[in-house]
This record gives structure tokens, C-alpha cells and sequence, in this order.
């Protein structure tokens, strides 16, 4: 069973693409903000992570950034969900090694677990 790491500070969001995780046979592990999504990256080592842009505290760039710099997890796949869809952002996140962009007004939680489901 693949683990998936979603942090996302949107309380709403968070548990309804962990509930269709869920539903979906997969193991789901949450974080609010990007200092407890770096920690449970190192901690529990998600199959996967989807990682929200604008958090409290470090933002989901400095998290992608600090993970994919760290040889004990830079294998791990990052799909960005994010409001945040200008060019410069998809380029930068995509630059920065996450696999894949997902903007969150144009996916319904169904399509994002579809999107899981192919990376891994």
C-alpha cells in the first residue's frame, strides 16, 4: 500500500482528497504547514507527497526545494497542488523537481487521485 503525504493548510481540502485517498486504498498522512510537511517527509517517507504552495510558515517551494536537495528523500515524488497557476510558478516548481503541477480550481479531488495514480 502507497503512502501519500498531502500538506495542505485548507482544513476543507485537506480531509476531502485524504477521505478519497483513503477510499482508494491508500495510507494518508497530513501536514498544515510546510515545516511539519519537511518533518514528516523525513519521518515517515511517503511514496508521495502533494504539497500546497502557500503555507504557513515555509512555503511549499522551500519545502520542494529543501526535500529534493536532501539525498535521504530527493527520490520522492512531489505533485504541487496549488491556487497559485502563473507560468513563472508552474516553471519554478517543476524546476525545482516536483513530477507533476496540479492548479486546485482545475482538478476535482477524483482527478487528483487519477494523477497519483499514474506517477506512482
Amino acid at each position: 500500500m502507497s503512502k501519500i503525504l498531502v500538506v495542505e493548510d485548507d482544513k476543507f481540502l485537506r480531509e476531502m482528497i485524504t477521505r478519497k485517498l483513503d477510499r482508494e486504498g491508500y495510507e494518508v498522512v497530513e501536514a498544515v504547514d510546510g515545516e511539519k510537511g519537511e518533518e514528516k517527509i523525513k519521518e515517515e517517507k511517503p511514496d508521495m507527497v502533494l504539497l500546497d504552495l502557500i503555507l504557513p510558515g515555509i512555503d511549499g517551494f522551500e519545502v520542494l526545494e529543501r526535500v529534493k536537495q536532501d539525498p535521504s528523500t530527493s527520490e520522492i515524488p512531489i505533485i504541487i497542488l496549488s491556487n497559485l497557476g502563473q507560468k513563472s510558478e508552474v516553471e519554478r516548481g517543476l524546476k525545482l523537481g516536483a513530477v507533476d503541477f496540479l492548479i486546485k480550481a482545475h482538478f476535482t479531488p477524483a482527478e487528483i487521485v487519477s494523477k497519483v495514480r499514474e506517477t506512482l
